[in-house]
């Protein structure tokens, strides 16, 4: 597939990405409808990070691999699934799909003459007093690393040749779903710069300043995943047919 339709792929798919999760937290976690009490809280929205990459794993996958993550895009690169010549323009499809992402939601969202981008937090991801929970910037970026790490793991586990075919999507989309479920508390779950990137640059102050540990400890994150993986499992083909399209 040529690099352009695979570049449309991932901002597509980015912006899925941070319009259905992000979109979840801002517009459905603490909603109270006539009833009451409707709102999907935290669990939905691990539920709905979940869903936004299994859905686009079916569909762009045969396309663009549906990284979705500059993360994800490293750690391939380094485990020797994905060629280095396209790991930058990757990066920048997926920023630029959760900046428009991210712009759609606010213009969702305020809609409600009620809804402050800025006081609302927008989803951003944040330590300390921009933590959901007050978890220091050391336990941030601590669960930041580990949570990526193993999230790489089991995409590159899931997408092995060796693997069960066809499950890959649904592994990956319940494993974000877990990794939800677990550090929403601690940062309100990044493991992806693009997501933390697209939602900061709409509310700016410390959500900008707190932005460089949800680029660096998932990117570190990644990085081990990509050298362990492969030490645990064998490198199998991969490496060889990277070189092969990079010298196609």
């Amino acid at each position: 597939m040529h690099l352009s339709k695979r570049l449309i792929a991932e901002l597509i798919g980015t912006f899925w990405l941070v319009l259905g999760g992000c979109g979840s937290a801002v517009l459905a976690a603490n909603f109270a409808g006539p009833a009451h009490g409707l709102g999907i809280g935290f669990v939905g929205v691990s539920l709905a990070f979940g869903l936004t990459v299994l859905t686009m794993a079916f569909a762009i996958g045969h396309i663009s691999g549906c990284h979705l993550n500059p993360a994800v895009s490293v750690g391939l690169t380094v485990a020797g699934r994905f060629p280095a010549r396209d790991l930058l323009p990757y990066i920048a499809a997926q920023v630029v799909g959760a900046v428009i992402g991210a712009f759609v939601l606010a213009l969702i969202a305020t809609g409600n003459p009620g809804f402050d981008v800025a006081a609302s937090g927008f989803a951003t991801n944040g330590y300390g007093e921009h933590s959901p929970g007050h978890y220091a910037m050391g336990a941030a970026f601590v669960c930041e690393v580990v949570m990526t790490a193993f999230f790489l793991f089991v995409i590159l586990g899931a997408t092995d040749k060796r693997a069960p075919a066809g499950f890959a999507p649904i592994a990956i989309g319940l494993c974000l779903t877990l990794i939800h479920l677990i550090s929403i508390p601690v940062t309100n779950t990044s493991v992806n710069p693009a997501r933390s990137t697209g939602p900061a640059l709409f509310v700016g102050g410390e959500a900008i300043a707190q932005l460089w540990l949800f680029w660096v400890a998932p990117i570190v994150g990644a990085v081990i995943a990509g050298i362990v993986y492969p030490a645990v499992a064998g490198r199998r083909e991969a490496i060889t047919a990277v070189a092969a399209r990079e010298t196609a």
